[in-house]
């Protein structure tokens, strides 16, 4: 699709992948709704981007149902229509067990990671539809190919996001005129991966040698999503672990155990002492 002068929506927009994103489609002429609940962090996207008069900020939690279910009408009357949203929004799960991560923890990283998404794309769609042609993408991760310790339900819920972003593929092929990208991105060094980083123990210049640059991964995402692309994969690791897992699932558990599991169970990892 077109992206000069279209119409979207970005959520997350207020850091990371989320922000470079919405840098990326203003820089090619597109007008951008830019929603997440950090106010702060959105007065901050809107300072950087290039064109101010092409960004809107809009705070809101999506996982409040109500709100974001007036979201569209919302963006439909300032800005006449909408093109394309670009789901982004998301939060990590510190290096935890699933027996140490508390219940409330858990429900929150289903209701931002996955539901978020759901309600976001069930709201959106109909207006999605009734323009020439409209693009959905899905943030997914590395997580969803392979299980990474210490993120059992950081990994759950976006592969579900995946499963449930191919699955509204299928729903829509031959039917309408939009098109769903799911995209499965390795490390990017953004905030969140040098938390990360630092949790594990990982010196940064490694860490980030493993990483690829938010700005190249925000680019990629708008090009294989214009061009309606269904499953994207983004990253040096998450190519490695894709083709791997292709391969043999059990290796590739494996390498995931061995590359972050010290990080998350020392005392099963570390050499043994004489």
């Amino acid at each position: 699709m077109r992206i000069e002068g279209s119409v979207f929506v970005v959520t997350g927009a207020g850091n990371g992948i989320g922000r470079c994103v919405v840098s990326e489609l203003i820089a090619r002429g597109a007008v951008v709704v830019g929603a997440d609940r950090d106010e702060q962090a959105l007065a901050i996207t809107a300072a950087l981007v290039t064109d101010r008069e092409r960004f809107t900020a809009y705070p809101i939690d999506i996982c409040d149902r109500a709100a974001v279910a007036a979201f569209p009408g919302r963006v439909i009357a300032s800005h006449g229509r909408v093109d394309g949203l670009f789901n982004i929004a998301g939060i990590a799960q510190e290096l935890q067990t699933v027996a140490e991560l508390s219940d409330a923890r858990i429900e929150t990283l289903m209701q931002v990671n996955f539901f978020g998404a759901v309600w976001m794309s069930r709201a959106f769609l109909p207006h999605l539809r009734q323009r020439p042609r409209g693009v959905i993408m899905n943030t997914s991760s590395l997580s969803a190919i392979v299980p990474v310790p210490g993120s059992a339900v950081y990994g759950a819920s976006k592969a579900a996001l995946a499963l449930f972003s191919y699955g509204l593929a299928q729903d829509l092929r031959g039917r309408s005129n939009v098109t769903v990208t799911t995209v499965l991105p390795g490390s990017v060094w953004t905030d969140l991966v040098r938390r990360v980083a630092r949790q594990m123990g990982a010196p940064e210049w490694l860490a980030k040698g493993f990483s690829a640059e938010p700005e190249r991964v925000a680019r990629r995402i708008v090009d294989t999503t214009a061009r309606g692309k269904g499953r994207v994969v983004i990253g040096k690791d998450a190519h490695v672990y894709d083709a791997v897992r292709r391969f043999s699932t059990r290796l590739a558990d494996r390498l995931s155990y061995v590359q972050v599991g010290h990080g998350v169970y020392p005392e099963r990892t570390a050499p043994a002492r004489s």
